[in-house]
């Protein structure tokens, strides 16, 4: 049997409101993620790892750091085998108008199918932490014959209200029968009546019936052309549509502890919380898999060094990732993330934080419950996530977890 030709598309043009400041230059998926990681080259990895040689990202918003992270990175030898990764921008072939969806998305970009002819089309956020052999999914979609097959992944019932939740039919547990957004009153399933099922924002599409569908939804004027919210439910409401859990993909070199992890970082304090995933010694999401490995753009950077300050004082790590170019004198680093590039001076403090690169945090300044974007200054003696209301008036965003945020290029003086 001829093999199934598949194409990738990245869906990449969110703007990310909740993430502010942190999205004020840049497109959401842009942003750093882990010390040297952007949030989109999980899904790139995910997609690359499963054997996609065809995938277009599909980007619009403050777009100019995520295409140049693209372009730069994601060199895919193209040669007789037509293999590429593309950074494709809002092309306006319908009009003088942006995308109004996500549906709109891949409406407007149609011409990108038309070209390849694929047989399946995968379509994939571009801003959650997770991995997923997608090549394991597409043969349950095959098999399944639904013309559209939705990734979802368990979650507690009492989650249900945060999620796009996927109900089934016990007599067919693959096919969806209802697909509900953040529901109140959501049903368990049948074999963990505590849990649901959750979309995980990724889908496989028969390509004829997703070119029919977003032809279908871009003809209304009461649709908000998203995929979840529009194109799904149209499918479901046609009896098309089946259900991938999670549960059945089996990634290389995956442990149980971190196997099903999947992380919407959609907010500061999600986008924290999944970078304390990765520090602890045995992590609930490993970086070090090198089995199915999450690649990123190799910095020409020297190693990350640690010395004694000018007086002899020694520092301490614990529990903390450092990226390569990195300099810390006698400092004092705990539970953070630093991206390349960041130096740290004499007596400073850095507990729980996350750093991007070329940030400089100079002698005995204290950062706590922070996140630095790039290229900030902490002067000596300055303090950050010390004092709330002082942050506040400084214009720093601190959310109600008491989590504090400094913009890009900001210099924090004492």
């Amino acid at each position: 049997m001829k093999a199934k030709k598949i194409f990738g598309i990245v869906l990449a043009g969110g703007e990310g409101k909740r993430l502010m400041p942190l999205t004020e230059d840049r497109a959401k998926p842009a942003v750093p993620f882990g010390g040297h990681y952007r949030l989109i080259d999980f899904a790139l990895s995910n997609l690359i790892n499963s054997g996609l040689t065809q995938v277009v990202v599909l980007t619009q918003y403050k777009s100019h750091s995520l295409d140049r992270h693209v372009s730069q990175t994601w060199h895919v030898n193209g040669g007789l085998s037509n293999s590429y990764i593309a950074s494709v921008p809002a092309q306006q072939r319908l009009g003088k108008r942006w995308f109004s969806g996500s549906a709109d998305a891949i409406l407007q970009s149609l011409n990108l199918i038309h070209d390849e002819k694929p047989d399946i089309v995968v379509v994939v956020g571009a801003d959650h932490v997770y991995r997923m052999d997608f090549s394991q999914m597409i043969e349950a979609h095959i098999a399944s014959g639904a013309q559209a097959t939705v990734a979802a992944i368990r979650q507690p019932i009492g989650l249900a209200d945060q999620f796009g939740v996927i109900e089934v039919n016990p007599a067919t547990p693959d096919r969806i029968s209802e697909f509900r957004e953040k529901p109140g009153d959501a049903v368990g399933l049948a074999d963990a009546p505590h849990e649901v099922f959750a979309s995980m924002g990724n889908y496989v599409f028969n390509t004829g019936a997703l070119i029919e569908a977003v032809l279908r939804d871009g003809e209304r004027t009461d649709s908000s052309h998203d995929m979840g919210g529009d194109i799904i439910p149209d499918f479901v409401a046609r009896g098309e549509a089946g259900v991938y859990d999670l549960q059945r993909n089996d990634v290389p070199g995956s442990t149980d502890r971190d196997r099903y992890y999947w992380r919407d970082v959609g907010t500061i304090d999600s986008f924290f919380e999944a970078h304390q995933d990765l520090i602890s010694a045995l992590p609930v999401f490993n970086l070090y898999n090198q089995e199915w490995p999450i690649f990123s753009q190799q910095l020409n950077s020297p190693p990350a060094k640690f010395v004694r300050d000018g007086r002899g004082a020694l520092g301490t790590m614990i529990d903390s990732i450092v990226s390569l170019g990195c300099v810390i004198s006698g400092a004092h680093i705990e539970r953070s993330v630093l991206g390349p590039w960041t130096v740290i001076g004499s007596g400073s403090e850095v507990v729980d934080s996350i750093v991007f690169d070329r940030v400089q945090i100079l002698a005995g300044a204290v950062v706590h419950r922070a996140v630095l974007d790039k290229e900030v200054v902490v002067e000596a003696g300055a303090t950050i996530g010390v004092d709330r209301n002082r942050d506040l008036a400084r214009g720093f965003s601190v959310t109600e977890s008491g989590i504090t945020v400094v913009g890009k290029g900001v210099r924090v003086q004492p």
